[in-house]
């Protein structure tokens, strides 16, 4: 099969050089465009990201040779690559213009940015719970008349730590009513160079500018229905949320008590809860996506797993790894969640929903 050539905008950055290397060998798609800032714009790929090279392997070759291109100007992309992933970082309203240019070019992009998060027309996916927002895509097409260009983008990473748990539940016929989040996030998670040492080292910073109002309303869009011309929120769960930056490279962890909207003799068991967590799979399962994980849900028995450095990486980062899951004295129940927050919660992700996207046939007129 003739792989599909793609694009990464903002690919000096961190979450940029993470989808560089992640698609080094991928089956479906090719790396043959590289665009970031004006000052990187004109070098070569290595010689701009030698020195900063985060991932830690060698930069792909194929891509080191390439010539960086100026990510504001989308027309030099035309003819480049068929789509682009867009792992650009500026002022919100800069990058919504900016993934709208690109989209009116006909280039579909692919974004882990918050821009356009909240448009009404703009699925914000995780492919195992909300696959049906891809239908809006057509109503978006036409609102813009746009042809073949559209903009789909990936929720905030932290959420990916409960996301799934939670919809396994809520299909599984236990709709959740009240949730309580605290969350425990990586020092990736604030780019490069990120968070000072000094604040990092012997610390914990117990605010992430953004990033409860994220994890508060986020879900509510996953969750929620196509109705006519935009993505109508869903209701519950009502969620409190704390979020914190702690000393880890990778992975961020959650620690969720939530209630559920049923009679008490309707409440599930522990048991029932494992079994529905251990059980799920979902679309991206059945058509075997490449970066799908073959189990969604992982739940760990020993008293204090998960562990980010021991279970970032199950089912290659993209699952989320549950542990200590145990009666709640003040909801019903609650447990300990992980995700590997710049696989399963940003690049890995971004290429799991472009995989959708091509199962579903939405790149077969590029």
């Amino acid at each position: 099969m003739e792989k599909i050539s793609v694009g990464v905008l903002g690919a000096t950055g961190m979450v940029g050089q993470r989808y560089i290397k992640l698609l080094e060998n991928h089956p479906w798609f090719k790396v043959t465009y590289v665009a970031a800032s004006p000052r990187s714009a004109g070098k070569l790929y290595k010689d701009v990201v030698s020195s900063k090279w985060l991932i830690g392997e060698e930069i792909p070759s194929d891509v080191a040779e390439l010539t960086i291109q100026d990510a504001n100007i989308p027309s030099l992309a035309v003819g480049k690559c068929k789509f682009v992933f867009s792992a650009l970082e500026m002022g919100k309203d800069e990058i919504k213009a900016l993934e709208e240019s690109y989209a009116s070019m006909g280039i579909p992009v692919v974004s882990n940015a918050s821009a356009n998060r909240w448009t009404e027309d703009v699925p914000m996916l995780v492919p195992e719970i909300n696959y049906s927002h891809l239908e809006i895509i057509k109503k978006q097409q036409a609102h813009h008349g746009w042809d073949k260009g559209f903009i789909a983008v990936k929720p905030n990473c932290s959420l990916q730590t409960y996301m799934m748990p939670l919809h396994a539940l809520i299909m599984a016929g236990y709709p959740v009513k009240r949730m309580i989040v605290t969350t425990l996030q990586a020092t990736s998670g604030a780019g490069y160079p990120g968070v000072p040492s000094f604040d990092m080292i012997d610390n914990i910073v117990p605010f992430i500018g953004g990033e409860e109002e994220k994890t508060e309303k986020e879900c509510l869009k996953i969750l929620g229905k196509v109705d006519g011309e935009k993505i109508a929120n869903a209701e519950y769960p009502k969620v409190s949320s704390t979020c914190t930056r702690v000393p880890v490279i990778d992975g961020h962890t959650a620690c969720v008590s939530l209630e559920f909207d049923l009679p008490e003799d309707k409440k599930p068991s522990l048991e029932q809860i494992e079994q529905v967590w251990t059980s799920y799979t979902s679309l991206p399962q059945e058509l075997n996506l490449p970066s799908a994980p073959v189990h969604p849900i992982v739940v760990r028995h020993e008293e204090n797993r998960p562990q980010p450095r021991r279970d970032r990486e199950t089912e290659k980062g993209m699952a989320c790894v549950i542990g200590r899951l145990r009666p709640c004295n003040v909801f019903d129940v609650k447990f300990v969640a992980l995700s590997h927050n710049t696989k399963r919660g940003a690049a890995l992700g971004g290429i799991l929903n472009a995989e959708l996207l091509k199962a579903e046939g939405f790149f077969d007129a590029l």
